[in-house]
């Protein structure tokens, strides 16, 4: 637990809509020149000008839009003004068979071109859910990217040789590296997975690293209550399903245990549950007095928070902020110039820079 909520300072938010009528948007990314991109969850990739119009980006790859599935991140590589190179983030598959894949490709004008399906998380599964689908690089230009327990295959989560409930990381082209903890034991006995960094997440829907520390934070769905944050060590286990402070959805116990030894505890656990989504390190100049915090957003609270951490990374309180803004959060970044951008998961969603 991270304590209590407050409601926060009083204070006068400005909230601009940059974009609306958007079908669920799930994510986005800042361009150099200022332009936005911005992911449907349908499978559409939009590029938003600082004059508020709106191009469609040609040659997005096909999705399975199912239930949770569809488009999700987008990142830019950390060369980006050298190479314009972009990553998505995406379900892919059958009904029976289906997957998080993710296509690295190069941004020339409003089209993808040079798209390349660089990684997708084995073993299939066949329920429509769970499919986590958060990207970031590390300062060490590596790429990371979340994976879902797929419902239904929670034990998943624990096994090293399933790609299901986990954060890979990866070079820029896909390939595994060596220095990722259960790299050398593919083909080995354990036959673990050589992409995995950490293990034992539900379904990670956050995913922050911190400029100024290099840490990598995550959050993850629970079940009923148990929802987390989490900073992110290499090998980690995190616990999922053998430690919950979650119900199952039938009101019946997962686990006996809320903690476990050997497993690493959430830093915020939220009961009941928030389910989050979106995160964002802030580090920017409009809210100085916020310089490492973190800001979650919240589906089902329909709100935004701001968690207060320390030197030491733990969370020692959190409270709502943007009072103003009442809907279900789904991204949250922050731009160059230190204003916070949402995205709301909506039908016709909106997109919002929200400043002092």
């Amino acid at each position: 637990m991270c304590g209590p909520v407050t409601a926060g300072a009083a204070q006068a938010e400005q909230v601009q809509v940059m974009a609306s009528g958007l079908d669920h948007p799930w994510s986005l990314s800042f361009l150099p020149a200022g332009d936005v991109l911005v992911t449907e969850r349908a499978g559409r990739l939009w590029r938003l000008g600082t004059g508020g119009q709106k191009r469609a980006i040609a040659g997005v790859p096909a999705v399975r839009l199912a239930s949770q599935g569809g488009l999700f991140d987008v990142v830019l590589h950390p060369k980006f003004a050298d190479n314009g190179l972009i990553y998505l983030s995406y379900a892919a598959g059958e009904k029976g068979a289906n997957f998080t894949r993710v296509t690295r490709a190069r941004l020339d004008g409003d089209r993808l071109v040079e798209a390349k399906l660089i990684f997708q998380v084995s073993p299939a599964k066949d329920t429509p859910v769970h499919f986590g689908g958060r990207m970031a690089f590390l300062p060490d230009g590596s790429l990371v990217l979340t994976t879902g327990d797929g419902f239904d295959y929670r034990e998943q989560a624990q096994r090293l040789q399933s790609g299901l409930g986990k954060i890979m990381r990866m070079a820029d082209d896909g390939r595994p590296l060596a220095g990722n903890p259960f790299a050398n034991e593919r083909g080995g006995k354990a036959g673990a997975q050589p992409h995995i960094w950490s293990y034992g997440h539900r379904n990670p829907q956050g995913l922050a690293v911190d400029p100024a520390n290099g840490h990598l934070w995550a959050h993850e769905h629970g079940p009923q209550g148990g929802d987390e944050l989490n900073l992110i060590q290499k090998g980690g286990n995190y616990g999922w399903p053998v430690a919950t402070k979650g119900l199952d959805y039938s009101g019946a116990t997962i686990s006996p245990f809320q903690t476990y030894p050997g497993m690493i505890d959430g830093r915020a656990v939220w009961v009941p549950s928030i389910a989050p989504s979106g995160l964002a390190v802030y580090r920017g100049a409009l809210w100085p007095a916020w310089a490492g915090d973190l800001i979650v957003g919240a589906l089902v609270n329909k709100e935004v928070r701001r968690l207060d951490v320390d030197a030491d990374g733990r969370v020692v309180r959190q409270e709502r902020i943007f009072p103003s803004i009442k809907a279900r959060i789904r991204d949250v970044r922050v731009a160059p110039d230190g204003a916070v951008w949402l995205t709301t998961d909506e039908d016709a969603g909106k997109v919002l820079r929200v400043t002092p």
